[in-house]
């Protein structure tokens, strides 16, 4: 049979017509699904929210998982869950679900950046710190270098690393986040005190020559090192710095007063001495400033005359505790027996009051903390007991 080319007139037209209409039916068959799979996704993450909100923690985790599985590619449904991971503690799912994001080789840079602070947050979270750390250097140079640096120095002082503490301090203050100054001078002295008990002094009192050029102003170096030269036996020395402590930090003076007074009974200086502990406690009268006159001025009498006058302008249990333990030795009108009994009622009464109170966290100490246990903040104790305050 011959073909016939009027075929084509009428062909090609419909076979156009046809193949336009199969793409059209095929393009909105494809709209429809991604309708549905929009408006799928966010019912789902919205559902997870309600329920967070709601303290539902563990269906809000299982409403996440739905709405990832939903859409793999959304990265925010991503961290949302892996943020909630590790909330509840799960931090090695957290690490699986962040690690799964960074191991995406079409996430945009940005995202990969955050990807990989949150992973490093997960290790620090569970206390892996050498994995955190490496988590922490990779973000150097990158946008989150401020929060690593930051998380890193935390990291240091945990695990008690002074020297890269010292480090990344100095790189902080360098970049101008704030003066690191007092905090660079608290290392040297935790250094300084490590060295002490291995033995090592030339290395201790290096290091405390390092903490006072770093933070001339800070009162942490000038006792550590008072109390160096007193034990010793250099007490003409530590005198000297004791005198550079009652100008520069007068309110930290109250933690060395006895051993002042100690240094200057063993080198003869109780006159001058004591002319200091008289006007320091004029100005900022304190139960630890009459325990250490009390040791260059040991008479009964003028110890009760303070101790009286102390009570009249300051009452607080632990002068009573003294004044009751001077009259049972000193033979007053109270009796040995009542005052040794009420000695030790007070006694018990003002042991609450006599430690040290974070006021950063509220944390008591029975001793004095240049860094809280509790919070971990620097010089967040005030050199005064509670009963001072």
């Amino acid at each position: 049979m011959d073909f016939d080319p009027q075929w084509l007139l009428f062909g090609l037209p419909l076979a156009f017509a046809l193949g336009f209409a199969l793409g059209w039916m095929a393009s909105r068959m494809d709209l429809r699904q991604w309708k549905r799979e929009q408006r799928e996704t966010p019912q789902a993450y919205l559902k997870g929210l309600n329920l967070l909100l709601s303290e539902q923690q563990d269906k809000a985790i299982d409403a996440f998982i739905e709405a990832v599985r939903q859409d793999p590619a959304s990265t925010d449904l991503h961290f949302a869950l892996g943020n909630m991971f590790r909330r509840r503690g799960e931090y090695e799912r957290a690490v699986r679900v962040h690690e799964h994001l960074l191991n995406r080789a079409d996430l945009p840079a940005a995202m990969r950046e955050r990807a990989q602070e949150a992973l490093a947050q997960d290790f620090m979270k569970a206390g892996l710190f050498d994995r955190a750390e490496q988590a922490y250097r990779a973000l150097e140079g990158g946008s989150f270098d401020s929060e690593a640096q930051l998380a890193l120095l935390s990291l240091y002082e945990r695990s008690r690393a002074w020297p890269s503490a010292i480090e990344v301090a100095r790189k902080l203050e360098g970049s101008g986040t704030a003066s690191f100054a007092t905090r660079i001078a608290h290392y040297w002295c935790e250094i300084a005190e490590e060295a002490d008990a291995r033995h090592r002094p030339e290395a201790a009192a290096q290091a405390l020559q390092q903490a006072r050029l770093a933070a001339p102003q800070a009162a942490r170096p000038l006792v550590l090192e008072g109390r160096r030269f007193a034990r010793l036996g250099e007490h003409a020395q530590a005198m000297q710095v004791f005198a550079e402590l009652l100008v520069v930090h007068p309110a930290s003076f109250n933690l060395v007063a006895s051993d002042h007074a100690a240094s200057a009974l063993a080198c003869g200086q109780q006159a001058l001495a004591r002319g200091q502990l008289d006007a320091l406690y004029r100005r900022a009268p304190s139960t630890d400033l009459l325990a250490a006159i009390a040791l260059l001025d040991p008479e009964p009498q003028h110890q009760r005359t303070r101790l009286r006058v102390h009570l009249h302008e300051q009452p607080n249990l632990s002068a009573t505790q003294q004044l009751l333990a001077l009259g049972a030795s000193g033979g007053v009108s109270l009796d040995a027996a009542d005052a040794q009994s009420l000695g030790v009622a007070v006694s018990r009464a003002a042991r609450p009051m006599q430690r040290y109170r974070c006021a950063a966290c509220g944390f008591d100490a029975q001793h004095y903390f240049w860094q809280c246990p509790g919070c971990m903040a620097w010089d967040s104790y005030p050199p005064q007991r509670l009963e001072d305050l």
